[in-house]
């Protein structure tokens, strides 16, 4: 049975439908703000998760204590047990200042977050690559491992043409190294070896030193235990 209703009962439902509709895209806009905001938390408490993270193992490769790197950076214990623990995130100054101390770029606390995180504790991508060096430093290193952490680190080493270590370095390490491409000069003590593409090498606590008397980049797979970056 259809029942007819009064123009102002009609207004009336109108104007509570109108209301009702608005309510619910408002619940519903907030609804999604709140989980857009989650979301952004949570991929921010990561980032601070993982900057801490590779921060200690920095630290620790360099053989620092918490107090010894306060006291370079001129900040305090607690300041740097927290981003360590992911619990505070430190300023671009602050990042500038801890790049310095350790003499790496500050692009080094940065990582590319394009990859799921379920895989980053295991895989770096191609593209997420972190960088050390420079051209015009002769010699770029990318970190194929995943983290500081762990017992060895893993780079892809890339000599430019004519590049050289003038001076022998001595390190309490065990390094390996697979030639991809190029040619390299290496001294380990005072023995020289030619290698080229398709060799490899291995030394423990020895000097060493290298160059690349090519014309074109030397590209290296290096291997070194404990990590030293």
């Amino acid at each position: 049975m259809n029942v007819k209703l009064s123009f102002r009962e009609k207004l009336i439902d109108f104007f509570t439908k109108t209301v009702f509709h608005s309510n619910l895209r408002q619940l519903s806009l907030t609804l999604e703000l709140r989980l857009v905001n989650t979301q952004i938390a949570i991929q921010h408490d990561d980032a601070a998760h993982s900057l801490g993270r590779d921060l200690r193992a920095l630290r620790k490769s360099r053989n620092l204590t918490l107090q010894e790197l306060a006291l370079i950076i001129g900040r305090s214990v607690g300041f740097i047990s927290q981003i360590e623990r992911g619990l505070s995130t430190p300023s671009i100054k602050d990042l500038r200042t801890l790049a310095k101390a350790f003499d790496v770029p500050v692009s080094w606390f940065f990582m590319v977050d394009d990859d799921e995180s379920k895989e980053r504790e295991f895989i770096v991508r191609a593209g997420s690559r972190r960088a050390l060096g420079t051209v015009e430093d002769g010699i770029i290193e990318e970190l194929l491992s995943p983290d500081l952490g762990g017992s060895f680190e893993m780079f892809r080493s890339v000599l430019e043409p004519g590049a050289e270590m003038s001076e022998p370095v001595l390190r309490q390490t065990e390094e390996a190294g697979y030639i991809v491409s190029g040619t390299i000069n290496l001294w380990i003590g005072s023995q020289l070896f030619k290698l080229q593409a398709g060799d490899s090498f291995r030394f423990e606590n020895k000097p060493y030193r290298w160059s690349n008397p090519g014309d074109e980049k030397t590209v290296i797979i290096w291997v070194v235990s404990p990590p030293v970056y």
